[in-house]
C-alpha cells in the first residue's frame, strides 16, 4: 500500500491553513504599524490588545498546522495580497482610517477563512476537527476584534470628516456588542486557548484524541479507498508521534520515571505492525482485524502515558519546563513531518 497518499481534500485544508498564517503574521505587522502612528491614547490600546492576541494566536496557528500533519503552501494569490497591504500601509496613499478600514477587512477574512476550516473538517474527517479545535480562538476573537475596529473606524472617520469628536454612543454599541459577543463565546475561547504555553502533556493528549478518531473512522467504513486514506493518516501520524516522543520525551523523563524503557520497547512492536499493515491493501480480509491490533497496542501505550508518565512529569518538571518539552516535541514533529512529505 502507498501510505504517501495526497487527499485532494486534507491538502487543500492544509494549504488554507497556511494562507492563515500568511494574512495572521500580516495582522500583526499592521497592528505594529498602526500603533506607531496613531497619536489616540485609547485607539492605542485597543490596537495594542489586538496585538497580543494575535502574536498569542501565532502560536496557535503553528500547533494547528504540526498536529493536523499535512504539509501545505499558501496560495499564489495570498502571497501577493499580503505584499500589496503591507506596501499600503507602509506609505502615505491611504490615511489612518483607510488603513485601519483595510485592517477591519483582513479581520473578516482571517474570521471566515477560519469558519472556512471548521465545515470544511466536519465534511472530510473527526481526526481533522480534533486537529484544528484550537482554531476556535483565532475565530472568535477575530470576530471581537472586528467590532472593536467598527468603533475605531467611527472615532477616525468622524475626526476626518469634521474634526470633530463621534458622539459617544457610537462607541458605547461597540462595546457592548463585544461584551455580548464574549458572553456567548468567551468559555469556548478559554477552553481552547493557547497562548503559546501548552504542556507536553496537552499536546501529546491531543495527538492521542486525533489517533483514536482515526481509528473510529476506519471502524466504520467498508469503503477500501476511505481505510487506506484514514490508515495513511495513521501511519504518518503515529510514525512523526512515536519518533518525537523517542527523540524528545522518554529521554528527559528517563530519570524520574522508571517504565521509559517499556514505553520504548511498545513503540518498536507499533512500529512493526505499522511496517505489516503498509505492506498490505487496505481490501485485505484481515486488513481490519489488523489495525484493530494495532489500535489495542496504542490504546494500552496511550492510557500508559497518560495515567502515568503525565503523573510523573507534573511531580517532578515545573510548568516552566512542561512547556518547554512542548515547545521541542512541537519543533521535532514539524521537522519529521517535513521529512516524510519530502
Amino acid at each position: 500500500m502507498s501510505i504517501a497518499i495526497e487527499d485532494s481534500k486534507r491538502t487543500a485544508i492544509a494549504c488554507k491553513l497556511a494562507d492563515i498564517k500568511e494574512v495572521q503574521n500580516l495582522l500583526i505587522a499592521n497592528e505594529e504599524k498602526l500603533m506607531s502612528s496613531c497619536s489616540d491614547q485609547e485607539i492605542r490600546d485597543r490596537l495594542g490588545h489586538m496585538l497580543a492576541d494575535d502574536r498569542k494566536n501565532l502560536g496557535i496557528l503553528d500547533t494547528v498546522s504540526v498536529q493536523y500533519g499535512v504539509q501545505g503552501k499558501p496560495h499564489q494569490t495570498v502571497t501577493m495580497m499580503v505584499e500589496k497591504v503591507g506596501q499600503l500601509m507602509d506609505g502615505s496613499e491611504l490615511s489612518l482610517y483607510e488603513k485601519v478600514s483595510q485592517h477591519e477587512l483582513l479581520k473578516h477574512q482571517q474570521f471566515m477563512s477560519g469558519v472556512l476550516v471548521h465545515k470544511a473538517a466536519q465534511v472530510v474527517g473527526a481526526d481533522v476537527e480534533a486537529a484544528i479545535m484550537p482554531l476556535n480562538t483565532l475565530n472568535f476573537e477575530n470576530r471581537a476584534h472586528q467590532e472593536q475596529l467598527k468603533g475605531v473606524l467611527e472615532v477616525l472617520g468622524v475626526r476626518e470628516l469634521t474634526g470633530q469628536e463621534a458622539q459617544q454612543g457610537l462607541w458605547a454599541r461597540v462595546q457592548d456588542s463585544v461584551a455580548a459577543l464574549s458572553g456567548i463565546v468567551g468559555s469556548a475561547v478559554t477552553q481552547t486557548s493557547d497562548k503559546s504555553d501548552m504542556s507536553i502533556q496537552d499536546v501529546i493528549r491531543m495527538d492521542h484524541n486525533k489517533m483514536s478518531m482515526l481509528f473510529m473512522q476506519i471502524e466504520k467504513s467498508n469503503d477500501p479507498h476511505k481505510i487506506e486514506e484514514y490508515f495513511g493518516q495513521i501511519y504518518k501520524d503515529l510514525s512523526v508521534h512515536s519518533e518525537a516522543e523517542e527523540q524528545v520525551v522518554y529521554p528527559a523523563v528517563r530519570p524520574f520515571y522508571g517504565e521509559t524503557q517499556e514505553l520504548y520497547d511498545e513503540q518498536a512492536e507499533m512500529k512493526v505492525m505499522l511496517a505489516d499493515l503498509k505492506s498490505s491493501s487496505s481490501s485485505a480480509n484481515d486488513f481490519k482485524s489488523k489495525v484493530e491490533r494495532l489500535k489495542t497496542a496504542v490504546m494500552d501505550h496511550v492510557r500508559q502515558e497518560e495515567n502515568t508518565m503525565f503523573a510523573a512529569i507534573r511531580s517532578n518538571c515545573s510548568d516552566a519546563q512542561q512547556e518547554q518539552l512542548a515547545t521541542q516535541f512541537k519543533a521535532a514533529k514539524s521537522k519529521l513531518q517535513a521529512q516524510l512529505a519530502a
